[in-house]
């Protein structure tokens, strides 16, 4: 049999089974039980530098968008790598300050900031605040006037772009609830420069998540562009451009851009423009650099059969993976140990309560007994970041590889740990 996974060069089959660089993941299951997740440090280590090699020599800031996978370890990788940090909420401040980053380093997105959460950032120092309404620049605006601050802000613009993606991951569509529309920014950039509460810094885009073409990033880009243009017209100087992320990853046969080609383009375009050639250029990054350094260990419970279809139930399900359940999102699933039989199509499900508890449809398998591992590939970003504790399950222990070496960083969820916060 041939795994289709030699673009995770980090994973290998070997006589001892399926192993993640040096480490084979049925000593994983050994040791600390599935379902688990395990990620590799050399595929961490070969996202970030694709993507700093291909900024190499210009000022620029790459950020990591932590919602992908917030777990410290992962972050003071990044911090010390010397990624900034994409933030969306107080909680996300905190965990980066947590694991070692600089605050300086910091964006902070977000539709809906509290003002608690302003605050704090303003105490941090954040690099800056990307606006996402007016509403939210009077609040931060004022805010930073009664700590005698000036807040640092962009506007994130929303161009109408149709970013090609599942719905519920565009974001830069004017149905969508982020961003300010292109049409109304100019006026609302004119306002901050006035208030005595807000320096103007950048401006920025983001238009959605696992976006595999580079269409919809240069159509977002020439909005900016022209934006930058009638600013500096008015005397509104920007010091950054932030063009968000969005870039996707491979689950299956997507060929999305790689991190040379799509900086090239971008880099390409704003050389021919006067202004942002000047410009700092900041991105934010997340499921390109986590998605596929990770993957999602479980075991089988059962087999079953409901008139001509076959069910492999296994340990993991919805609540650790949600991906699927939610977007119906795809994530390549492979054997550890595959059987010599011929392979039967299985419905991959799991013990949860629900119908839409599903992991992969029709998936071609060789499965033998009871306790056969199946890896669940590509699961680095939103998947134990997404996971809950729904039907009071546990969540999974989180493992990361180094070589041959072994680390876990975060300890397995027990059941009593579910209700200690409880009354």
């Amino acid at each position: 049999m041939q795994d289709d996974f030699a673009h995770l060069p980090w994973l290998s089959r070997t006589e001892r089974g399926l192993c993640v660089e040096s480490i084979a993941l049925t000593d994983i299951a050994a040791q600390h039980g599935t379902p688990a997740w395990v990620y590799s440090k050399q595929a961490l280590s070969k996202h970030w530098q694709a993507f700093a090699d291909a900024l190499s020599g210009r000022k620029a800031l790459i950020c990591y968008a932590m919602k992908a996978n917030p777990n410290l370890s992962i972050l003071r990788f990044f911090a010390e790598a010397g990624a900034g940090f994409d933030i969306v909420s107080g909680g996300e401040l905190a965990r980066v300050l947590q694991a070692g980053g600089s605050a300086s380093t910091i964006v902070f997105s977000g539709v809906g900031k509290r003002r608690d959460e302003i605050r704090d950032a303003l105490t941090a120092g954040v690099k800056c605040f990307n606006v996402e309404s007016a509403a939210e620049l009077r609040r931060i605006g004022a805010i930073a006037a009664d700590l005698g601050l000036r807040a640092p802000i962009s506007l994130r613009v929303n161009p109408d772009v149709d970013a090609k993606s599942h719905p519920y991951i565009s974001t830069g569509l004017k149905e969508n609830k982020f961003g300010i529309a292109h049409q109304e920014a100019l006026a609302l950039y004119r306002e901050a420069a006035k208030h005595p509460g807000l320096k103007v810094v950048g401006i920025d885009c983001h238009i959605g998540s696992q976006i595999t073409d580079m269409p919809p990033f240069m159509a977002a880009l020439e909005k900016l562009l022209e934006l930058i243009e009638q600013l500096h017209s008015q005397g509104i100087a920007l010091s950054h451009l932030d063009l968000g992320g969005g870039l996707g990853i491979r689950y299956t046969d997507e060929d999305p851009p790689s991190p040379a080609a799509f900086m090239q383009s971008i880099v390409d375009r704003i050389e021919r423009h006067p202004q942002a050639r000047e410009m700092e250029l900041i991105f934010e990054f997340g499921r390109a650099l986590v998605g596929n350094a990770g993957l999602l260990l479980t075991r089988l419970e059962y087999v079953k059969q409901n008139g001509d279809r076959l069910f492999a139930v296994v340990d993991a399900a919805m609540n650790d993976l949600i991906r699927p359940a939610l977007y119906e999102g795809y994530h390549p699933i492979i054997e550890v140990h595959p059987t010599t039989g011929e392979p039967k199509l299985y419905d991959v499900v799991g013990p949860v309560c629900e119908s839409g508890d599903w992991l992969g449809k029709a998936r071609s398998l060789r499965l033998g007994v009871e306790d056969d591992l199946l890896a669940i590939l590509s699961a680095g970003a939103y998947g134990m970041a997404m996971s809950s504790n729904y039907n009071a399950r546990p969540r999974a222990i989180e493992l990361l590889v180094d070589g041959t070496s072994l680390r876990v960083i975060r300890e397995r969820e027990t059941v009593a740990s579910l209700w200690q916060s409880e009354v």
